[in-house]
């Protein structure tokens, strides 16, 4: 008989729990990056996380002898379940995350639990981990422990896979994150790419206006949802997630560091990049206070990095798998990595994730000279 007791969290000491376990686990790790606290309780927390409009959660704690030494979510995404199942989500498909556990027998029970209530919702197959969503942090770090994540990427600890198989999971996708060399020349190929795409007079790449945000994150949702439409484990974004993970990001978004192609005056492609706040974050300890909010706020007046990450990048599939599509996504690159470098003093960008069946963007990190630096691997089992 086993002394591991789950619970779900159910007041807000479980939740502080919750949020507090993994800098237990990972006080001895150098590369672990600390998160904010309050972020991670806000991303929990329903009428704090627009996910919660279309999803639902349960989180639950192991504790043994009186001390906490797991953690798991198990919840449904309904815009997920009605996507196509060959897209890897669809009706039936549940999915667990934010799992932690302190030893094999903590994991093994952790899952079975989120197995169990997914299955007390009618569904027939987990796939995970999801955290809580697969814009969030999805996937589990197999490749990559020697260095820290960039913002919002997930550190692990690397005995997770083995425990996650052997309750029966195989790996279903994985996502890659390239680390490309930014100070030093583009390599000549897409140098001519770039030369060629500036003398285009269709091809018009701005800047966005951060003064007017709202209207220009409405625009790139509207591409990004065009163009990773096909993609597997796509999920829409919604109008409430976009505004929130604006406002939650506004502090990072930089008019030099996304830009909008437009072909024609319409707009048909964007990349996002943000500076890697962990650089300046990984000293906090999980706060901003009592002197941390200020530190940071004057790093963010003129943030100088070492790492810039592109999160997000899209052409509209009406483009994709042409010429024009390869060039904009070349002239994004090339305009916002001279930005990086002269006015953030950036050597090095990571590009991604990427999933491991998409060609054109793999081709666009092998191009740059880049090189897969960490792999996130997400899991699936019937039930």
């Amino acid at each position: 008989m086993t002394d591991i007791n789950i619970r779900p969290v159910s007041t807000r000491a479980d939740k502080q729990a919750f949020v507090d376990l993994p800098f237990r686990l990972y006080a001895d790790d150098p590369n672990w990056v600390p998160p904010l606290k309050s972020d991670v309780m806000a991303t929990i927390t329903p009428g704090k996380n627009p996910w919660f409009e279309h999803g639902e959660a349960q989180l639950f704690l192991a504790e043994r002898n009186g001390h906490i030494v797991g953690r798991i979510s198990a919840h449904l995404d309904y815009l997920a379940l009605a996507q196509p199942p060959e897209q890897g989500m669809g009706p039936g498909v549940g999915n667990w995350g934010f799992f932690e556990a302190e030893d094999a027998e903590v994991a093994k029970i952790l899952i079975a639990t989120a197995e169990g209530w997914l299955r007390d919702k009618k569904m027939v197959r987990a796939l995970g981990p999801l955290s809580l969503s697969i814009w969030e942090e999805p996937g589990l770090l197999v490749q990559g422990h020697d260095h820290p994540p960039t913002v919002l990427m997930g550190h692990h600890n690397p005995a997770y896979g083995a425990w996650i198989e052997a309750a029966g999971y195989a790996g279903v996708k994985d996502l890659y994150t390239y680390h490309i060399p930014i100070d030093v020349p583009l390599p000549p190929l897409v140098q001519r790419i770039v030369a060629s795409g500036e003398r285009n007079e269709r091809i018009v790449l701005r800047k966005v206006n951060k003064a007017n945000f709202d209207a220009e994150a409405a625009i790139i949702l509207s591409i990004l949802n065009d163009a990773w439409s096909s993609n597997w484990g796509f999920v829409p974004i919604t109008d409430a997630e976009v505004a929130h993970t604006g406002k939650q990001l506004k502090p990072i978004v930089f008019n030099d560091l996304i830009r909008i192609a437009e072909v024609d005056g319409e707009p048909v492609a964007f990349m996002m990049t943000w500076p890697d706040i962990n650089e300046k974050i990984a000293g906090f300890g999980g706060s901003l206070f009592p002197f941390n909010w200020a530190k940071l706020l004057w790093w963010l007046r003129a943030p100088k990095v070492r790492s810039m990450r592109v999160p997000l990048m899209g052409v509209v599939k009406k483009l994709q798998a042409t010429r024009l599509a390869s060039q904009l996504a070349f002239m994004m690159v090339a305009y916002i990595r001279a930005d990086s470098t002269r006015k953030f003093g950036a050597s090095r960008g990571e590009f991604g994730w990427v999933l491991d069946d998409n060609g054109p963007m793999q081709s666009v990190g092998e191009a740059m000279n880049g090189e897969i630096n960490k792999v996130y691997r997400i899991y699936e089992k019937a039930l």
